[in-house]
């Protein structure tokens, strides 16, 4: 949700919808309750829209969302990676080794041990698969921001993006299979897989190519031109998605308002937990600020649209695995602001250490 990705052209930061972003998840939280106490009937006749375990109205929705986002990824960039190898290894382990396995042990800390008497016992699992959904997948748009918003090197932030989202094909599966084992919660391995296929394989696909033709067509111009028409589609369609959402989930809400503020408790500590890693190893390595700080906020951000997507058509709308990942968007953006502000208010202490090694 960048206004691009290209580190040719200037990139403006933060936009008025992404600033505000928690405020339009907490409008549509109260409209899709308010929605779904009100007239409950076209929520369950749009629930009813389902293929082989997939919503038609949110697959659809999904794609809106992700696509125009992977349009603006070039894996030409991978190309580059070792200009700044030493950051790329960091946030590789970061994001691949370390961020889904502390976010499912900080989902066993709080939500099997901590909140347990407080959460409804027959979401527990649930909840913690919502977690790990949300941490498997490494942020693909908004670290575009992010790194903007902290001076970061656009080249770096452009490779490590591609690099992630090439892994991401293969590894998502993989990882989210192997911690809901670890958690004791039975692995749809099917859905998954199609899930998989459905909201990362063919929408990358589809976007290489459409990219591709934009390029051959109109140039670096015409690309800005089509993404700056998209961004609306994107948005639209990522509201609809969590009024939807709350439609169904309204009534456990309200029956315990205070699930959104527990369930963002392991959320909000795994954001700072890998952000700071990522920071204090890209000093021990010797590795520049402007590599250092997108470094810290791709290992600590999350890929919440394919978060929503798989938590649909793993769990359904009613989850608590549904319910976590848009506890997830909810913090995003004061949650990785914060890291940004402190990312950029330790510069001096951050260029010290990093000149003496």
């Amino acid at each position: 949700m960048s206004d691009t990705t290209s580190p040719e052209r200037p990139r403006a930061g933060i936009g008025f919808f992404e600033r505000y972003l928690t405020l339009w998840v907490a409008l549509c939280i109260a409209t899709g309750i308010a929605l779904g106490s009100i007239a409950p009937a076209p929520f369950h006749a749009l629930s009813a829209l389902s293929i082989a375990n997939v919503n038609l109205p949110v697959a659809v929705l999904i794609w809106l969302m992700i696509v125009p986002m992977l349009l603006r990824v070039d894996f030409a960039a991978i190309g580059t990676v070792t200009k700044h190898w030493r950051g790329i290894a960091v946030t590789l382990g970061i994001n691949w080794l370390v961020k889904p396995f502390s976010m499912a042990l900080l989902g066993w800390i709080f939500v099997r041990g901590v909140f347990h008497a407080y959460l409804p016992a027959d979401q527990i699992d649930s909840y913690i698969a919502g977690l790990i959904l949300l941490a498997a997948a490494p942020c693909t748009a908004m670290v575009f921001v992010w790194s903007n918003l902290s001076d970061g090197d656009a080249n770096f932030t452009l490779s490590q993006v591609a690099l992630n989202d090439a892994i991401m094909v293969v590894a998502f599966a993989p990882i989210v299979g192997l911690l809901l084992g670890l958690s004791a919660i039975g692995v749809p391995w099917e859905t998954l897989f199609l899930s998989v296929l459905l909201y990362i394989v063919v929408p990358l696909i589809a976007a290489q190519l459409w990219r591709r033709v934009l390029l051959a067509s109109g140039g670096e111009p015409g690309l800005a031109r089509m993404l700056t028409r998209l961004h609306p589609v994107s948005l639209v369609a990522l509201l609809a998605t969590l009024i939807l959402l709350f439609g169904f989930q309204g009534e456990q809400i309200l029956r315990q308002p205070l699930i959104i503020l527990m369930l963002a408790v392991p959320i909000v500590i795994q954001v700072y937990l890998n952000a700071g890693l990522a920071y204090v190893f890209n000093r021990a390595c010797g590795s520049p600020h402007s590599v250092a700080a997108p470094s810290a906020l791709i290992g600590a951000s999350n890929f919440f649209e394919l978060a929503v997507a798989a938590a649909i058509s793993l769990f359904g709308f009613q989850s608590g695995a549904a319910l976590v990942t848009v506890v997830g968007v909810l913090v995003e953006v004061p949650v990785m602001l914060s890291v940004v502000r402190i990312a950029m208010a330790t510069r001096g202490w951050y260029d010290r250490g990093a000149r003496a090694t």
